[in-house]
């Protein structure tokens, strides 16, 4: 089975043994967050593959020699705002998905970055027995070790009967969200869901997906843009969107850490001006 994500305009990219096989076409064509961080002004499939190329090379990727220590890569990226959850004990543990391992529950801040901090949309990957293995001795639990499934209700089931009791579950389509809302009370714990991967998600999917997260990126999606009533929004290219008071609560939190200056300000939201978002936006 090979490796199969969604990057860069949503472009499914599938890697086989460490080599990109298959390169489709990008619903994108302007990133300001990518723009920004590597100079790409027109996502094309060359373009595309040569991030994810200068990923497996760079960080490892896709291959046994992973690395997870990975810096803060967006300042509110799921992965760091998760990270800094974690550290300031606002959630307890985070279920999220990582390359050559699938679903995995950590309480480690910096195991739960060096996993996220480099993946976009990971559709679905095959085990490799050296990140799984690097995962445990960081204090990461492995849901499935022989088949590395991406299954974040079962995650979130796995992090409860470790005792866990607030906990953080990133999630892509709003199916997924209803069933671990679904699972919440039952199993007694409070879910935070972080909402990503959502460029192209249709309105009733991003209605459904909005009214059940407390943080949601907005991509390059126009129905979340569209139907977003945030209580906090950090950014205004790729915003990234606090909806509940537990979201931002967090999204304060991560706040703090970041270095640059920053402007907190009362206003309507969201602001979205029209030169600094993706182009196109996909409905």
């Amino acid at each position: 089975m090979p490796h199969i994500m969604e990057i860069l305009g949503r472009t499914k990219v599938v890697i086989k043994d460490g080599k990109v096989v298959e390169v489709g076409e990008p619903k994108v064509t302007w990133c300001p967050l990518w723009n920004k961080a590597t100079g790409v002004e027109n996502i094309t499939p060359e373009t595309v593959r040569q991030n994810i190329e200068q990923r497996i090379r760079e960080f490892g990727m896709f291959t046994p020699g992973r690395r997870f220590d990975l810096g803060v890569f967006a300042s509110f990226g799921i992965s760091e705002v998760m990270m800094t959850a974690l550290d300031k004990g606002l959630i307890d543990s985070t279920v999220t998905v990582c390359d050559g391992a699938g679903t995995v529950v950590t309480s480690s801040p910096a195991l739960v970055q060096g996993m996220n901090a480099q993946i976009s949309g990971l559709v679905e990957t095959e085990p490799i027995p050296e990140v799984i293995k690097a995962i445990h001795r960081m204090g990461g639990h492995v849901l499935d070790p022989a088949t590395a499934r991406i299954d974040q209700a079962a995650g979130l089931e796995l992090a409860a009967r470790q005792g866990h009791s607030r906990i953080a579950v990133s999630v892509v389509d709003p199916a997924m969200a209803s069933q671990l809302r679904g699972l919440e009370a039952g199993l007694g714990v409070k879910v935070v869901l972080m909402a990503a991967h959502l460029t192209g998600i249709c309105q009733d999917d991003a209605r459904n997906m909005i009214s059940q997260v407390d943080i949601i990126t907005s991509c390059a999606s126009g129905n979340i843009r569209e139907q977003v009533e945030p209580l906090i929004q950090v950014g205004t290219a790729i915003p990234v969107f606090g909806l509940t008071r537990s979201g931002k609560e967090i999204l304060i939190e991560r706040a703090k850490e970041v270095q640059s200056p920053l402007l907190v300000n009362t206003m309507a939201l969201p602001v979205l001006p029209v030169e600094k978002q993706p182009r196109p936006l996909v409905d």
